[in-house]
């Protein structure tokens, strides 16, 4: 097995420990505002040196050109925000002040970045002595991975909000999509070049890092796909910011953050590509006063659960081949309450259903429940079909809590994707299989995938049946007879203190 692997815990671990330093030394609420912004400016330092280091051997002079890394994606850091210039005065009093002035010296040079970047670590609030320890934890770190395809932002982030509320004792309620999960989505969907790319409640942007690296890795550019999101928290708005720009995506995430279901940024968008990891289940999103919305062709979303919300807006904003990749908490595969499943029903007849792949628990950092991908096609290959599969024995656990994908597994899924599209799928009991309309409707509409994938076939061992139901019977009975022999044994012990039962 790899060493490397999307959930393996190395860097964030570094950046927790960098942010256990800080702790009782900064308000909780800045914690995260701190830590992200040195991750940023410690990233584009390191891709800007190493870019800066070739040039300077090639001998050109074009060192100090800005469009020399700009083709390459690289974001140009000004002199006074380069890592250098920030660990030379990390033990000074002036370190909070210079990484300001480091903060708005790269938004003077990307206008798209203007308000977004913090700029709070001046405050009286955080200690200086402090913040220079902080400084030099990152300074020692290896940053090697800086053109990974890992979304390092994302993925940082993720692990601290998990280390947040445990240290807190408060539910992680805003997470990230670990990259397994977003690499499927993006593996099975396959944007393409000259496509946009949707994400009403993008979080840090992870979905479109994967997506452009797709297009990338088939020979597309990845200025050739449009992106457009929405986020509803400040911060993480922000921070999807910033990850595009490091990224050097161009994306419009709207000129501020705000509520997708109340003002809908992106009204008259007819998406290529919608891939989404909505908040699961969320509750009191505003139902009452979006009664008669346009969204909602298949049924008015209950007040209390808005995972039917999400769905149509999404199938909404779709083109005519539109698709979605979308995550969901198991219970909207089969809930009945409040109208939901008359949703579904109306989704399903409507033939918009393509396929429906049960994951693996522990595959977030912050949010055990088990969930599922839905995939929505406008124009479906295999008309009045669905396809669905039982992942939930894929991949293998990194560590006690944490479950990752290998390159393989999300291979198999998109795979069979693939073969399913075509026509060439062979169904595989406990795995795989294709359901029609009607046979989905003799479910009651329950897209639960196990309904329809059965249950694995097991070898035969070759014993015959007869003589293996007794050889069991005969183990059953010197079981029982052991049982009932410790039961009288623990009688007679109670019993002797005094204790009969």
């Amino acid at each position: 097995m790899a060493e490397k692997n999307n959930a393996n815990i190395g860097f964030e671990k570094q950046i927790w420990d960098a942010a256990c330093v800080l702790w009782g030394h900064i308000p909780a609420a800045e914690y995260r505002k701190v830590i992200v912004g040195l991750i940023f400016l410690r990233y584009i330092s390191s891709a800007f040196e190493k870019r800066y280091n070739e040039l300077v051997a090639e001998g050109d002079g074009f060192e100090d050109e800005k469009d020399a890394y700009l083709m390459d994606n690289i974001f140009f850091v000004p002199e006074e925000a380069r890592w250098n210039t920030i660990s030379a005065a990390a033990h000074t009093p002036e370190i909070g002040t210079v990484i300001d002035d480091a903060m708005r010296a790269i938004e003077a040079e990307n206008k798209s970045l203007k308000n977004v970047l913090p700029k709070n670590y001046a405050s009286p609030d955080l200690d200086k002595r402090v913040l220079g320890e902080v400084v030099d934890l990152f300074t020692n770190m290896d940053m090697t991975d800086t053109e990974d395809s890992k979304d390092i932002l994302g993925r940082t982030y993720e692990y601290c909000i998990a280390q947040f509320a445990a240290y807190e004792g408060v539910k992680g309620g805003e997470f990230y999509t670990p990259s397994s999960v977003v690499r499927t989505l993006v593996e099975i969907l396959q944007p393409f070049e000259d496509c946009r790319v949707y994400d009403p409640c993008c979080g840090s942007g992870g979905m479109f890092v994967q997506s452009a690296k797709f297009v990338e890795a088939h020979q597309g550019s990845r200025n050739r796909i449009s992106v457009y999101g929405q986020e509803s928290n400040a911060d993480t708005w922000k921070m999807a910011k910033m990850n595009m720009a490091i990224r050097g995506i161009d994306a419009d995430f709207g000129p501020y953050h705000d509520d997708t279901f109340f003002n809908d940024i992106h009204k008259t968008l007819k998406a290529d590509f919608i891939l989404a990891n909505p908040p699961f289940n969320l509750s009191n999103w505003g139902q009452d006063k979006l009664q008669d919305d346009i969204r909602w062709k298949y049924g008015t979303p209950p007040a209390g659960n808005a995972n039917y919300a999400w769905i149509q807006h999404m199938i909404h904003h779709l083109a005519p081949n539109g698709k979605i990749g979308l995550v969901l908490a198991n219970g909207a595969l089969s809930t009945q309450s409040s109208g939901e499943g008359e949703i579904r029903k109306r989704i399903i007849e409507d033939d918009l259903i393509e396929g429906i792949v049960a994951m693996p628990t522990q595959l977030f950092y912050s949010v055990t429940i088990p969930v599922t991908l839905w995939f929505i096609s406008k124009n479906k290959k295999q008309k009045g079909k669905t396809l669905f599969i039982d992942a939930r024995k894929m991949g293998y656990m990194v560590d006690r809590k944490h479950r990752d994908f290998t390159d393989e597994d999300i291979q198999k899924l998109a795979d069979t994707f693939k073969a399913f599209q075509s026509g060439t799928l062979e169904e595989v009991k406990g795995f795989c299989a294709v359901a029609t309309t009607e046979q989905i409707a003799a479910q009651d509409y329950i897209l639960t995938p196990g309904r329809y994938v059965g249950i694995e076939e097991q070898e035969d061992d070759g014993e015959p049946f007869d003589e293996k139901m007794k050889r069991l019977t005969s183990e059953l009975s010197e079981m029982f007879a052991k049982s009932h022999e410790l039961e009288n044994e623990i009688r007679e012990k109670l019993g002797a203190i005094g204790y009969d039962i």
